[in-house]
């Protein structure tokens, strides 16, 4: 085999791809601060969240409120990294965009229609993390 079969070709990402990519990195951030700005609630004004009786996942606003302070900072820290074009960023963006769509989940009897939105925005973060990321981050 010649050198040249071991070289790759490097191809400049499209425009469409690093614009999602951006898009999914700044919407990681706004989610993270969603996520810190709940917690926040959640912690300083417990009976803020108002739960109906007799759901699966019951937790008091206080854990609520940890949970998604946590949540926040780890996916606000991986939306600046993806900002960055960081590998590692695109990896634990995907992860942690997939346990803040789990937890949200778990949080639709607190606060339903905020939930499901931040679930779709999770997917789209993790669709286009998966499906574009590569991309930008050869460029």
């Amino acid at each position: 085999m010649t050198e040249d079969q071991y070289v790759t070709e490097y191809r400049e990402p499209s425009p469409g791809a690093a614009g999602l990519i951006i898009f999914a990195g700044t919407l990681m951030i706004m989610i993270g601060i969603f996520h810190a700005i709940s917690g926040f609630v959640a912690l300083i004004q417990s009976d803020f969240y108002v739960v109906a009786p007799n759901h699966i996942f019951e937790f008091d606003a206080t854990s609520w409120g940890w949970i998604h302070l946590i949540a926040g900072i780890v996916v606000l820290l991986a939306g600046f990294g993806v900002l960055a074009g960081q590998t590692w960023a695109r990896v634990v963006g995907i992860i942690v965009a997939t346990v803040s769509a789990i937890a949200n989940f778990m949080f639709i009897p607190y606060y339903p229609i905020w939930s499901i939105l931040i679930i779709a925005l999770d997917v789209f973060v993790i669709w286009a993390l998966a499906v574009h990321g590569r991309e930008f981050a050869s460029a």
